[in-house]
């Protein structure tokens, strides 16, 4: 199943080179919000809330903008396509997810910056324990609500109930959420070579979307055979259709499909 999800979505990135690379650059133009302004405001107002809170609205630009990007690249996944008055009009869909995931991320942020070190800063037993306490909480979180964005815009707008099925998710694919975290993870350092415009941000969300997509037809096939062992599930089976829709390609068609 992984190897597929690998090859459906770089052949997806690929068709989808162009609009990719825009919704980054867009992404890109944001995230120097959070990244470059709170500096310059604090040495402005010489108030260091100042600056934390202009990281906050940042922030929170940023995940509207990524949520909006994730309602949008969710097409690509159901073999389609989008237009760029698509994703604006998505905005109106998609604010509360990104008005979640802003908290959820600067809250990570003062974990990250003030809690962190302070446990790590009193030096004794009791903070050493306190400090690994937050940071495999922070972890699980961190595993746990990297599907939130596709899970909100794929099993329905409801807050509550997309963070709780992020965790459930995570726990009973926890080996499957490992590997994705991963594998996003270098896929952003690839990224720097191209300076975050591909894959980038938008196509880590492209991936987790292909990836929930697909993850889902095993809960639809243990719904329908609930006798089951949930441990084998038949992925050959159940990727038939996928693999038939996505094909195969050379690496010459893949480079020049013009020539095929």
């Amino acid at each position: 199943m992984i190897g597929f999800l690998i090859r459906k979505t770089l052949y997806d990135l690929w068709d989808n080179m162009f609009k990719i690379v825009i919704l980054n650059l867009g992404f890109i133009a944001v995230s120097t919000i959070p990244i470059f302004l709170p500096a310059a405001v604090v040495n402005l107002t010489n108030s260091v809330a100042a600056g934390v809170a202009v990281s906050a609205v940042g922030i929170l630009i940023c995940s509207f903008y990524l949520s909006a990007a994730a309602y949008t690249i969710k097409v690509i996944s159901d073999y389609g396509t989008f237009g760029f008055m698509d994703f604006i009009r998505n905005f109106k869909n998609s604010w509360p997810a990104g008005l979640v995931m802003g908290a959820l991320v600067f809250c990570l942020y003062i974990v990250i910056t003030i809690i962190l070190p302070f446990y790590l800063g009193i030096e004794s037993l009791a903070g050493l324990f306190f400090a690994a306490v937050v940071f495999w909480v922070t972890f699980f979180a961190m595993l746990s609500f990297q599907f939130y964005f596709t899970i909100y815009t794929r099993l329905g707008s409801k807050i509550v109930k997309s963070l709780k099925k992020c965790m459930l998710i995570s726990l009973d694919n926890s080996g499957f959420s490992f590997f994705l975290f991963l594998h996003n993870l270098v896929v952003l350092i690839i990224s720097i070579v191209f300076v975050f415009m591909f894959p980038g941000p938008v196509g880590v969300l492209l991936y987790l979307d292909e990836a929930l997509r697909l993850r889902l037809l095993k809960y639809d096939w243990l719904e329908a055979n609930p006798e089951e062992n949930r441990r084998k599930i038949p992925w050959d089976v159940l990727l038939i259709e996928e693999r038939e829709k996505t094909g195969t390609r050379t690496f010459k068609n893949f480079i020049f499909p013009w020539k095929d």
